[in-house]
Order: structure tokens, then C-alpha cells, then sequence
């Protein structure tokens, strides 16, 4: 009798799963059980990539900076380098406020989880570093400007609707625009 094997999990398609599972059900569903279950396997494929859940935590969160940091990267962002500087501006906090789903849920674990703080503390430094060098391209040098525009597009995106927050922040930069 053959049995079909199936291809062993790589310490990769363990972390975007957590990330699914994070992003759908929360930080409970970051343990190895629910994990190996969601995915159809053993704890022990778990184990064999991280030596516990809180090593699997830190690499989670790793691997969502890591993604936070390179969609702000100036190569990842390209095809914006031709825009006029209101358009980038635009461009930035429209991809802000309408950011990956597991955004929402590493903010929402980071009220119970030390690593999570010290994780979106990181993302959202560097987020509002690149709107207020957006805002600077524009003539807006206020480093609090940054902050409040951040602020709405992480409020926005308690909202729900993706394409009402993008049309509403851009709304909020076109006024921001008029009033320098």
C-alpha cells in the first residue's frame, strides 16, 4: 500500500499561515495546535522550525515588519517616482489607511502582547517618517501633520470598507493640501 506524502512544511508556509490565522481569528489561533490543526499536520512539523510559541511569535512579528518596512522602500514604490508629490502623498496615505488584513490584528494583539508594542511601534515610526517626508515633498514640514494623517488612516481602517477609506483619506490629504 503507497501512501501519498505530502511536501513538509518549510518555517515559510508556518509563518503565513499564522499570519492568516492571526489575521482571521486573533492570537489565540497563534498556537501550535491550532496552527498544526488549521493546516492539516502535527505539533511536531511546528517544533521542528521553532522552539516554541514564543519563538514563532518573534518570527511572525519579524516577518510582518519586515513586509511593513519594504512596501515603504522607495524601489517598492517606483512606479509613484514620476507623480507629482501631492499624488505620492496621496498615494502613501491611501495605502496606509487601507493596509494587509493582519494589520488590524497585530494592533489589536499588541494590547495584550509586549512584542506585538515594540513590533507596531516600529511600523508605525516608519510609517509616519515616510508620510512626513511625503508632506515635505509638498511643502509641509509639521512633523505633527504626520502623526494625525497616520492617525486617521489607522482610524479608518476600524471603518471596514477598504474602498471608502482609501476615497475618505484622500479626501483628508486633498484638504490638507488646500489649507497650507
Amino acid at each position: 500500500m503507497s501512501q501519498t506524502q505530502r511536501p513538509r512544511l518549510t518555517r515559510d508556509d508556518w509563518l503565513a499561515a499564522g499570519l492568516a490565522a492571526l489575521a482571521e481569528a486573533g492570537p489565540a489561533a497563534l498556537g501550535a495546535e491550532p496552527l498544526a490543526r488549521r493546516i492539516g499536520t502535527t505539533k511536531g512539523s511546528f517544533y521542528w522550525h521553532f522552539a516554541d510559541v514564543p519563538s514563532f511569535s518573534a518570527a511572525l512579528l519579524s516577518r510582518w515588519q519586515d513586509a511593513a518596512f519594504a512596501a515603504l522602500d522607495p524601489a517598492a514604490q517606483a512606479s509613484e517616482a514620476s507623480l507629482p508629490a501631492a499624488a505620492r502623498l496621496r498615494a502613501a496615505a491611501q495605502a496606509l489607511a487601507s493596509p494587509p488584513a493582519e494589520d488590524a490584528a497585530i494592533r489589536a494583539w499588541a494590547a495584550t502582547d509586549r512584542q506585538a508594542v515594540t513590533a507596531i511601534c516600529a511600523v508605525d515610526a516608519a510609517r509616519q517618517s515616510h508620510l512626513g517626508d511625503r508632506l515635505s515633498e509638498c511643502g509641509i514640514a509639521n512633523p505633527e501633520m504626520a502623526r494625525m494623517l497616520y492617525a486617521a488612516a489607522i482610524g479608518m481602517q476600524a471603518f471596514g470598507a477598504r474602498e471608502d477609506a482609501t476615497d475618505t483619506i484622500g479626501s483628508l490629504v486633498d484638504l490638507i493640501l488646500a489649507l497650507r
